[in-house]
């Protein structure tokens, strides 16, 4: 096969690597959640004047520029859900740029081991496991 046939392949092979770090540092994996708002998990917040527990949480962010969220949490009726989205990441000036599916975006940024996410006004921080 001649250089000019493999040039697609190789231009596209750098980006995906290139959306798959920031500063160097993979940014793929499982994440768990370990604080909301500073308070470890399970955590007691408020949210838009709401009191939630957070129980636990995942976060995984795939090669393909994909992520996923699961978060187990109690209502103020005392309901335990599970809340699961879906979203599209793109790498931007050391950030992750997620744009979820029927919602909008968040920011998150990784420095080693961990993610922290804003999630409007909401502060997750994950950490990576092997």
């Amino acid at each position: 096969m001649t250089m000019l046939k493999l040039f697609p392949a190789m231009i596209t092979a750098l980006i995906l690597v290139a959306c798959q770090s920031v500063d160097g540092n993979d940014v793929t994996g499982i994440y768990y959640l370990v604080e909301v708002d500073g308070s470890a998990v399970p955590a007691e917040v408020s949210h838009d004047g709401t009191a939630l527990q957070v129980r636990s949480g995942v976060f995984i962010i795939s090669e393909d520029g994909s992520c996923f969220s699961r978060t187990r949490f109690v209502t103020p009726d005392g309901n335990e859900m599970t809340r699961e989205v879906r979203a599209k990441y793109r790498v931007k000036d050391s950030r992750l740029i997620m744009r979820w599916e029927g919602a909008g975006t968040t920011e998150g940024t990784v420095e080693g081991d961990t993610f922290v996410m804003d999630n409007h006004g909401m502060i997750f921080e994950y950490d990576r496991r092997e």
